[in-house]
């Protein structure tokens, strides 16, 4: 086991790399300079000068990547352009609240997903299938902005249950911190939801036609006793790879709900961070979103003997 977890680390290192150059080349190809982001459109040419010496933007592309690299390798992600904070130091800060939003978001819809995505398959074609199916690809074919902002239009504006704008941490006050959280949480479950129910009920119905389900049928265990027991263990897999593959996307793509329930998080960080050309902020973003779904498989591969009894460890 511990020879498969290093053999795959080390064959996530060519993957960061290229994401590391691509993002780097992108970012130098925009036409904008950082250094006149930084002092405004009325600094002196002697001025922008300093700081492009002072931050070494004045080196070809490829000493400034390698310098970069170096860094990284020693546990510097460098310092922020605009507001001069350590990048390691504010992307930490705000990964801790992005994570527990996605968290929070695919606990919540697999919990909803999984017991519902069984039922329809167990009840394939009848009504209970086609509420759910319905449902499912209703979700399916929403945006995650457009439902965030009516889920915002109808407790926040119309009923006035929950705040609209602003964040509060769960560190000041636990309980307005919860407000703050439960409608991008239920925006992000609803909308992962149909992708988890379809796949749990596609893989039921696969299993329910395998001969060893007849058989424990035919000793007379009660239906629920063979759903639970012998077909949810070999049918739980495919979902559970989703749901990794679902965790590490949203680690990466929450940029939008963030903006629309302004929480300052990774992604929103790294909106603002491409508009106002801030390098180190942008590299150290997106390399920690490659890094992090590298780990989030990793972890779904090496657990996933614990759900598929087919599978040994």
């Amino acid at each position: 086991m511990i020879t498969y977890v290093l053999r795959r680390l080390l064959a996530a290192v060519p993957t960061l790399l290229v994401v590391s150059v691509i993002v780097f080349c992108l970012l130098h190809a925009l036409p904008a300079d950082p250094a006149e982001q930084i002092l405004g459109d009325g600094a002196t040419p002697q001025a922008l000068a300093a700081v492009r010496l002072s931050y070494g933007l004045n080196a070809s592309l490829p000493v400034q990547y390698f310098s970069w690299l170096k860094h990284v390798l020693q546990g510097d992600l460098g310092v922020s352009l605009l507001n001069q904070e350590p990048v390691a130091r504010l992307i930490l800060a705000r990964f801790k609240l992005s994570a527990l939003i996605v968290v929070l978001a695919i606990t919540f819809s697999a919990l909803l997903a999984i017991p519902l995505g069984l039922a329809a398959g167990r009840w394939q074609n009848r009504a209970p299938d086609v509420f759910i199916v319905s449902v499912s690809t209703l979700l399916l074919s929403i945006p995650s902005f457009w439902l965030g902002i009516l889920l915002l239009l109808l407790f926040g504006v119309h009923w006035h249950w929950l705040p609209v704008v602003g964040y509060v941490s769960l560190q000041q006050d636990f309980l307005a911190g919860l407000k703050f959280l439960v409608l991008p949480v239920l925006t992000l479950g609803l909308i992962q939801f149909g992708s988890f129910a379809r796949m749990m009920r596609a893989s039921t119905i696969e299993v329910l036609r395998l001969e060893y389900v007849t058989h424990a049928r035919a000793t007379g265990l009660s239906g629920r006793t063979v759903m639970w027991r012998h077909v949810f263990p070999n049918a739980f897999g495919p979902t559970w790879t989703l749901i990794g593959l679902s965790l590490g996307n949203l680690l990466g793509g929450i940029a939008v709900i963030e903006t629309v329930f302004t929480l300052p998080g990774l992604g929103r960080l790294l909106v603002d961070s491409i508009f106002a050309r801030d390098y180190p902020v942008v590299q150290g973003c997106l390399l920690l979103t490659a890094l992090s779904y590298v780990l989030v498989n990793l972890a779904v591969d090496l657990t996933y003997p614990l759900f598929d009894p087919k599978i040994s460890a």
